[in-house]
């Protein structure tokens, strides 16, 4: 078993989703005869050349790929001369000790950004001596980080989306960079995160205007690729135009079953949906399309291509970051999330090494009757009791009457929470969430999470000590209700439209409006420098249109982007009834 989830490959061809249903492989069209497929092809494009490089990223099944690389370059009569990079790898152990001081120790979750670069794994004077035989037809040197030799030579980029890589970990199929075995899944992830994808990140931005073909391997024996300029001209349509990444989805100890009612191309046999992973810049895929084959590339190269034309004026100020992240929690019939709260600006970036923090908000796209929202302290709460409370609970088995302490508050459909760092809270049951946040994601503090255990029937980890070093008190009694639940402003108003802000609190980088577009209507749109995430809440479909010439039509609940650079863009609605489409985008003075 090569990876272990009942979700299935992504198909190498497309197959359109019935008009007006959810897309989970939404694609990008970048003209015919631009993507290729197969061992046997690839073999063909590589002929003639005397030097290969072929890079990649952290889970790319190296041997297997040689292998059958190798098998089609000797049916066309090339005899490779193969050189594995790992060689000049720095020993496991050497690794390790390079890398503890940023995997937190034994804490489950949480470590510190890596500073250094995927060079420092390597032996420089080994990584040196790799050197092609000059008599060789074909030398080629692969694996992650052969792009760090000074060859002259073709250079292949292999790349595996990240829920791949996750699926292949679980299924102990793959290890971590400079890993001599698989670890827990928990463990490899947490190093996932924390080194591997950072120094390979900075690698792969180092290489993307060097890659002569990028290469998708999430279906080990049927892979597909398209020439390093073709994929750099379709980065730079996409960041003048606008994109949706590829969402995945899992499942959690208190998902729900709207997402697996709402998107029945889901598979089924799995215990709920929890999450569905509309937009976190770290985790999301891009696919691109020509003659119905379909390539996946991380997110993070349309960021190194030109993040300037992708968040604007905010680009200064987040670099390759993108800062925004749209994501579903859906309780439907499902539980409560864990009673939680995320990390002050100073507190993440001292102990984690991350640059912002997980400012968030809920948007209520769906509810049952009777649902509700956590949020904020109850008038005149006790701190030391409500500790003594959540503590007690992890050692004892003892719940917490958490109404006695925090607000409950009615959730209704298009209400807006604003949960500013350090804030307590959760969603309540029968809720269908949509999280508009800035972009950190799993810096998330548990403090009570209602006495279940998780989906491999174990705790989860629970954080008392750093929710309690970031809780703010202050967010309590009537002052929740004035400053953490949103009261919607009409901006704009015309026969065919209107325009509603739903502001967003101090802390937020971010603000949000809502269109409100009349049967058959339209409304045009000003970027202003800024990058605009959007969904449509309401309704079955919308079209984009912008200025430069593209149109999309996209679907109820699908997350979309228009770049700072498209500069002007309209939503058109194409339907009979009214739509609602949400809008988040960086504020003025936070460089938007």
């Amino acid at each position: 078993m090569v990876r272990k989830t009942t979700q299935r490959l992504m198909p190498r061809r497309r197959n359109p989703s019935p008009p007006g249903q959810y897309d989970i492989y939404p694609s990008f069209e970048v003209g015919d005869d631009k993507i290729f497929g197969g061992f046997e092809q690839l073999a063909e494009t590589l002929a003639g050349q005397r030097r290969v490089i072929i890079d990649g990223y952290v889970g790319v099944f190296w041997d297997d790929f040689r292998r059958q690389l190798e098998a089609a370059l000797e049916g066309i009569g090339i005899m490779a001369d193969w050189i594995a990079v790992d060689g000049a790898m720095l020993a496991p152990d050497d690794v390790d000790a390079l890398i503890a001081p940023f995997l937190g120790g034994d804490d489950p979750i949480f470590g510190k950004r890596f500073s250094g670069d995927l060079r420092d794994f390597f032996n420089a004077d080994k990584l040196q001596a790799i050197r092609p035989n000059s008599e060789s037809e074909m030398a080629i040197v692969y694996g992650c980080g052969a792009g760090l030799l000074d060859w002259d030579g073709y250079v292949v980029y292999v790349d595996v989306p990240k829920n791949e890589i996750q699926f292949r970990s679980r299924a102990g199929s793959i290890s971590n960079l400079g890993s001599a075995e698989p670890d827990s899944p928990k463990r490899m992830y947490k190093r996932f995160y924390f080194v591997d994808w950072t120094a390979l990140n900075r690698h792969k931005a180092e290489m993307l205007d060097r890659i002569d073909l990028i290469v998708d391997a999430q279906r080990p024996d049927d892979i597909t690729f398209m020439s390093g300029n073709n994929l750099r001209g379709a980065l730079g349509t996409m960041s003048r135009n606008y994109f949706r990444v590829r969402p995945w989805f899992e499942p959690g100890a208190w998902g729900g079953e709207w997402i697996k009612r709402r998107i029945p191309q889901l598979p089924q046999d799995v215990p709920n949906y929890a999450w569905s992973f509309e937009l976190i810049a770290p985790e999301n895929g891009l696919l691109l399309e020509s003659n119905n084959q379909l390539l996946e590339v991380s997110f993070d190269f349309l960021m190194y291509h030109n993040h300037r034309s992708i968040v604007g004026t905010a680009a200064e100020r987040f670099g390759y970051e993108f800062p925004m992240r749209f994501d579903f929690l859906d309780t439907f019939e499902g539980g409560n999330l864990s009673l939680q709260c995320h990390p002050s600006t100073k507190f993440i970036r001292d102990n984690f090494g991350e640059s912002f923090t997980q400012d968030e908000t809920y948007y209520i796209l769906d509810c049952e009757d009777g649902a509700v929202v956590y949020l904020g302290f109850q008038e005149g709460v006790d701190r030391d009791a409500f500790r003594q409370a959540l503590e007690e609970s992890v050692a004892l088995g003892r719940p917490v009457d958490v109404e006695q302490y925090v607000q409950i508050h009615p959730a209704n459909r298009h209400h807006l929470f604003l949960i500013p760092n350090g804030a307590v809270h959760c969603s309540g049951v029968n809720n269908l969430v949509l999280e508009i946040s800035a972009t950190p994601y799993i810096f998330t503090f548990k403090m009570y999470d209602w006495m279940r255990l998780d989906l491999d029937g174990r705790p989860r980890p629970i954080n008392i000590e750093r929710a309690f070093a970031n809780l703010r008190f202050e967010y309590s009694g009537e002052q929740v209700k004035e400053e953490l639940i949103t009261r919607p402003i009409l901006l704009e108003k015309c026969s065919d439209w209107e325009l509603v802000h739903l502001p967003t609190h101090a802390e937020h980088f971010y603000d949000v409006h809502r269109f409100e577009i009349g049967p058959g209507k339209a409304v045009a749109v000003n970027t202003e420098g800024s990058c605009h995430v959007l969904s449509l809440v309401e309704g079955q479909t919308v079209i984009l249109e912008t200025q430069n010439g593209l149109a999309k039509e996209f679907n109820y609940a699908e997350t979309f982007v228009v770049p700072a650079a498209a500069e002007s863009y309209r939503l058109v609605n194409n339907t009979g009834q009214a739509i609602k489409v949400i809008k988040a985008f960086i504020k003025a003075e936070d460089g938007g």
